[in-house]
């Protein structure tokens, strides 16, 4: 790039001055032009007003048909027209684009920052001579402009046949060196507007970020703004995502309405995916004919080019911010590459507040969603209610319209255990489908979160209910319980859309808690089995116990005793000392055998198996030495863990009444309720049981929860006691 030697144009545009010093007319008309100019700068014009201007003074000025005013863009390889007067062909336009490919006036401007003429452009090769030619203008002349010490660009007049005057290169230089300062006060209040706009963009973006605004309102705020700032025929913002796919957030067009937001492309050709290859701002231009569904799209929406830049946050790629053209002239270059990669460092601020933002509020969500199921956990709900709850917090979070848990089997199938949908409606529940055609078969085929973005022409039995219920599109993660792959959890959604392309990643996140939550629930379900089980292999040991001493011991010392007896009756009279002292022998086996009796009664009463439980209940009542008011509305045997479970509960309570409340009364009530026998012990005596030192309501506790029951004791001072115990009537251990 040539630079002008100021010093020697200064010394000719001196000499000039001076041969023109009998001109006063033409030196006013010239000054009264540059006025005019100063006041459109100082009134705040645009740079197109200016540089209109400009070329309109010149052709005044210089007495010639044309003018025009060019720019050369930063590397010196193209010309572009800024303003133009006069006649010109239809291809040399404001806008228009020219590379500088062979000799001409314009480009030995740029080289050596000097006024230059040719007087015939007939012969010169390169594509501004042949449209000079194509023009009639075979001799033109011209002068640099210089603004800041570089040649910026050049001002040209032009002459179809008359030959052109002469010293008019110094004439256009004279005028050139007082319209540069024009150029640049306008172009530095170009500038300062610019800055002005774009911190106004910027503040309103970054209003709706602290306000909390969700990001697709963020970034449909962010392409409508970077539109108007350059301006633009529409703009577009996207995201890069892992699978190596980029998913359009937003847009904005001249027309209103951008119907692509949500829909992911392969990065092709686009703008996107020469971003994605070199890190840095570009532009590419719409083929007819270029292959794949974003260029599809970018021919749909009458799109010729477009301009794009990275948006960079927290030191990653994280998508791009472009904008188009839809006429045949391009985007002003350089210019918009530098003002849209300035905007997105702004704009890329704004982004990661709102991700921050919203990140904070998805995991407040999540917590609160996360805390509801840990609370129906911890109150031991069922697994197919927790399947529910857990179905309808998950949906909502990542904007699905159901969704549901699965389980695998051992025979290769799932079962729907349970889900929840908008409608109310999830009539898959109990369900076994083959793997094939669902997301629970490419969960079980990858072990990795997967998805289907349309289940239409999918074969398979899950599939054709999918689409029976409405559901287009679906994605699940895994639920590993233990180190083992134990089910899915799914979203489903109605949507022409798929799901959002970050839902894998929270459905993952999720189901590592949900995974949790059904390890203790499959955990409480086998403690409570095991318990069961003690329980009732105790009272089977008992009653072995209780059968071992009826057949064994006390069998012996009844037939001891009887002998006893006998020798007794056949003892002489005379030897009475030893006939008394067999009689006492005999009086101490039946009293050991009372006892013997007594501690087999406390094993597992007989008459609780033999006659049921009002029986038992009323030899309870008969043997408390304190008035038990006794009232048991149960006219049919129960299963035998809910009678004996009953019975221990009413024993324990008369026992702890007789020993330490100084009731002079107790009530028990026995009924059944729906599903459930509630046995309920009251007395009026002192209060102030203790259910967790270690006394024996410990144990009535647990035997009641081992059969999926409940016991509550009420026992303030002074008040007396009440117990009650509920015990579910389907108990598994029958």
């Amino acid at each position: 790039m040539g630079y002008l030697d100021t010093m020697g144009t200064s010394a000719r545009l001196a000499e000039a001055h001076a041969k023109r010093r009998g001109e006063p007319g033409r030196l006013a008309e010239e000054q009264a032009a540059l006025r005019r100019v100063a006041t459109l700068v100082a009134g705040g014009a645009s740079s197109s007003d200016v540089f209109e201007a400009v070329a309109e003074e010149v052709a005044q000025v210089i007495q010639l048909p044309n003018a025009a005013v060019c720019r050369y863009d930063d590397d010196g390889t193209v010309m572009t027209v800024v303003a133009v007067v006069g006649s010109h062909p239809d291809t040399f336009q404001p806008g228009s684009r020219w590379p500088l490919d062979g000799p001409s006036m314009v480009r030995e401007i740029l080289r050596t920052g000097r006024p230059q003429r040719v007087e015939d452009y007939a012969e010169l090769p390169g594509t501004l001579a042949a449209e000079a030619r194509k023009g009639g203008f075979n001799r033109v002349a011209g002068a640099p402009i210089i603004v800041d010490g570089r040649v910026w660009g050049v001002i040209a007049t032009s002459s179809p046949d008359a030959p052109l005057p002469d010293g008019l290169e110094e004439r256009l230089a004279e005028f050139t060196g007082l319209v540069a300062t024009a150029i640049s006060n306008s172009e530095a209040h170009d500038e300062l507007t610019r800055l002005a706009e774009e911190q106004a963009a910027l503040r309103r973006v970054a209003t709706l970020v602290a306000a909390g605004a969700p990001p697709t309102e963020v970034f449909a705020a962010v392409s409508a703004e970077v539109a108007a700032l350059l301006p633009a025929d529409a703009s577009a913002l996207t995201r890069y995502e892992e699978d190596g796919t980029v998913t359009a957030l937003s847009g904005w067009t001249t027309e209103g309405g951008y119907r692509y937001v949500g829909r992911r492309y392969e990065v092709g050709d686009t703008v996107s995916g020469l971003i994605f290859k070199t890190g840095r701002p570009g532009r590419v231009e719409y083929s007819a004919h270029a292959p794949g569904d974003a260029a599809d799209a970018a021919r749909e929406m009458g799109w010729r080019s477009s301009v794009g830049a990275p948006i960079t946050v927290d030191g990653r790629l994280w998508g791009t911010l472009a904008v188009i053209s839809k006429s045949e002239t391009p985007l002003p270059p350089d210019t918009t590459e530098r003002r849209l990669a300035e905007f997105t460092e702004l704009v890329a601020t704004a982004i990661a507040n709102s991700e921050a933002h919203q990140e904070l509020a998805r995991l407040a969500d999540e917590q609160a969603a996360l805390r509801r199921v840990a609370t129906l956990v911890a109150q031991g709900a069922p697994p197919g209610e927790v399947f529910e709850a857990v179905s309808a917090e998950v949906a909502p979070l990542v904007g699905g319209d159901a969704a549901g848990v699965t389980r695998f089997e051992a025979d290769g199938t799932f079962t729907s255990l349970g889900g929840w949908a908008r409608n109310r409606d999830y009539p898959v529940t109990g369900r076994r489908f083959a793997l094939e055609g669902s997301v629970s078969g490419l969960v079980f085929a990858t072990r990795r979160p997967s998805r289907i973005d349309n289940f239409e022409g999918l074969p398979g039995e899950a599939a054709a209910a999918i689409l029976e219920m409405g559901w287009r599109s679906a994605m699940g993660a895994p639920i590993r319980v233990e180190g083992r792959l134990w089910g899915v959890l799914v979203v489903y959604s109605k949507g022409d859309e798929p799901l959002p392309p970050d839902s894998e990643r929270r459905l993952g996140e999720f189901t590592q808690i949900v995974a949790t939550a059904i390890a203790n629930a499959d955990s409480r379900a086998e403690l409570d089995a095991s318990r069961a089980r003690i329980v009732a292999t105790a009272d089977a040991t008992r009653r072995r116990i209780e059968r071992d001493l009826h057949d064994g011991a006390q069998q012996q010392l009844v037939s001891l005793a009887l002998q006893v007896r006998a020798a007794q009756a056949n003892a002489p009279k005379k030897l009475s000392k030893h006939r008394d002292d067999l009689s006492q022998i005999a009086e101490g086996l039946t009293t050991v055998l009372d006892e013997l009796r007594e501690i087999a009664l406390g094993i597992h009463p007989a008459i609780l198996a033999e006659g049921g439980l009002g029986p038992a209940l009323k030899t309870l009542a008969h043997r408390c030495p304190i008035p038990v008011e006794l009232g048991v509305r149960v006219d049919r045997r129960l299963a035998e863990s809910v009678e004996v479970a009953a019975y221990y509960v009413v024993s324990e309570a008369l026992t702890n009444a007789a020993k330490h409340s100084g009731a002079t009364k107790v009530e028990v009530e026995v009924e059944v309720h729906e599903r459930t026998l509630r046995v309920a012990v009251r007395d009026d005596g002192a209060g102030g049981a203790e259910p967790d030192q270690g006394s024996g309501l410990l144990g009535l506790k647990d035997r009641a929860e081992a059969i999926g029951g409940t016991l509550s004791l009420e026992s303030g001072r002074d008040v007396g006691t009440s117990l009650i115990a509920e015990l579910p009537l389907d108990s598994s251990t029958r």
